[in-house]
């Protein structure tokens, strides 16, 4: 079978569903690859690289999409392009289902089988080829960039001989894979960064990237990510209220917003109102990337860039993936693999479409004549839900003090019961026992007793606990056998020599890895 990628024909649009990279792991599946010529112009590979990597240059659309038996694109595809759709065809491509009714129509009419690359579910398993958050990735970090070049100072706060420079202040709204990349850019930059989402359990994501997450004194309980496939799902009018006044205490101090908030399938909510933009310093920007689905901003423009009144710019702007176009490219067809590559399990080149696996039955939305849109929730929840965890009590100094006596008298028994039954013991032996036996038992018992103590004793401070132990233990190895080592028996020589020298790698072994796992947390 043959793969095929035309140019892309939706107006700004430079990337490509193929690079020569991709093109080279999709023959390994045993298919042949072709793409209209000048189709990855824009996003920075020649036809010339592609006839190197053995891809066939194909000179118009149409004699590409009669060829191909599937057909990889980026963009929604219009009439024209699914008019060309047949039985034997499939196409893999972002096709917005929900909101494409004539498209699914158009592809059943035609009995083509269509993947949607938007519809790929959130789960562990189809990570590799989820191409929504591929994309979202880069318009994170694109935003941050955007903002960048529109604000007027360091992002990073500087004590200079000039002056003091305040670090800028960005809160990200929504912490999805956009809104995550976004944090993660703002920060590495030097920026003080706040988030907000109203799903809880990505907090301590945030958290640990560096961010303050924005709590709101809200007691009614946010549905999670389990029972909406990892998206944010509609709130209450109640939460709503709460979440606005939030951002109006919020909007005077913050520098730079940056909004990702969307609902699979609706309108983006308005979560920056006019005011909030009113109470913004002159010089603030916003970067709305919802503002295809109508924006999180109440004036954002679409594909538009505008300054309001008091100096606040508000950046619209809806192909942040393709003003990357390189990038995004190359993880896009990067997905598009690995979709073809759970296509294809004999890697023979022929297309397997397993509608029982929750993957490619997820993602395709029209198949063999009929609409599969929507899907059925998959079986695997994206995020599972945190059990709630209840605040340990606080205890009282008196109760302190009783919990510490009663710990001490227990261990004090536990002591004391454990002496008393191994001094019986040593009596039962020394009475059955000759007299020289039982003083090498006694040193041999009080030696491992000491031995115990000792070795549990080792701190922890500079290894992890199990080298310490093993460190401690050869330790007293070499001791003993060095001891032994003067003996005048040639073979407790050899033993004893042996036992320094595998003790030794040992210790020094042991230096050697915790050295390195100590590395791994160093940034050089």
């Amino acid at each position: 079978m043959k793969i095929g990628t035309p140019k892309e024909v939706f107006d700004g649009e430079n990337r490509v569903a193929m690079t020569p990279d991709s093109a080279k792991q999709l023959q390994k599946l045993g298919y042949e690859c072709a793409i209209e010529s000048g189709a990855g112009v824009k996003a920075g590979f020649a036809d010339a690289d592609y006839e190197a990597a053995g891809v066939e240059i194909v000179k118009t659309a149409a004699a590409l999409w009669k060829e191909a038996d599937v057909i990889a694109k980026v963009r929604q595809p219009n009439e024209t392009e699914l008019k060309r759709l047949n039985k034997n065809k499939t196409l893999i491509s972002f096709f917005n289902p929900g909101g494409n009714e004539e498209g699914l129509e158009l592809a059943k009419s035609k009995g083509a089988n269509v993947i949607a690359m938007e519809m790929v579910p959130r789960i562990s398993r189809a990570q590799k080829m989820d191409a929504l958050s591929s994309m979202a990735n880069i318009a994170g970090y694109r935003a941050v960039i955007e903002a960048g070049n529109n604000f007027g100072r360091f992002f990073t706060g500087q004590i200079t001989a000039a002056g003091k420079v305040p670090p800028a202040k960005v809160l990200v709204v929504g912490a999805g894979v956009a809104g995550l990349a976004a944090i993660g850019t703002s920060t590495s930059l030097g920026a003080i960064t706040l988030a907000f989402d109203v799903r809880p359990e990505v907090a301590e994501q945030v958290e640990s990237m560096g961010a303050e997450f924005v709590y709101l004194d809200f007691e009614e309980d946010t549905a999670d990510g389990s029972s909406t496939g990892g998206y944010a799902s509609v709130q209450s009018d109640e939460f709503r209220e709460a979440q606005l006044a939030k951002f109006r205490e919020l909007a005077p101090d913050v520098d730079i917003v940056i909004t990702t908030a969307l609902i699979p399938n609706r309108e983006a909510p308005e979560l920056w109102t006019k005011d909030m933009v009113d109470a913004m310093k002159p010089g603030s920007v916003i970067v709305d990337l919802a503002a295809e689905k109508g924006g999180n901003c109440k004036l954002t423009v679409p594909d538009e860039k505008i300054v309001t009144d008091n100096g606040v710019t508000i950046i619209g702007y809806t192909d942040f993936p393709s003003r990357m176009a390189a990038q995004a490219s190359t993880l896009y067809a990067t997905n598009i693999r690995h979709m073809m590559t759970d296509l294809t399990p004999e890697k023979d080149g022929q297309i397997v479409h397993d509608m029982e696996d929750d993957v490619i039955r997820g993602a395709t939305v029209t198949h063999q004549g009929e609409i599969t849109f929507p899907p059925p929730p998959p079986k695997v929840q994206a995020i599972a839900a945190q059990p709630k965890k209840e605040a340990p009590k606080e205890l009282t100094p008196e109760e302190k003090r009783a919990a510490e006596t009663a710990a001490f008298k227990a261990q004090t028994k536990q002591q004391v019961t454990l002496l008393a039954v191994g001094a019986a013991l040593l009596l039962g032996v020394g009475l059955v026992a000759p007299a020289s036996f039982m003083q090498h038992f006694i040193v041999f018992v009080l030696a491992v007793f000491v031995g115990f103590q000792v070795i549990w004793g080792v701190s922890h401070s500079l290894h992890t606990p199990l080298m310490a132990v093993t460190n401690a233990i050869s330790s007293i190895i070499i001791l003993g056998a060095l001891m032994q080592i003067g003996s005048g028996s040639f073979l407790v020589i050899l033993l004893a020599a042996l036992s320094v020298f595998m003790a030794g790698i040992n210790i020094f072994g042991g230096f050697l890895v915790t050295r390195r796992m100590l590395a791994m947390f160093q940034k050089s």
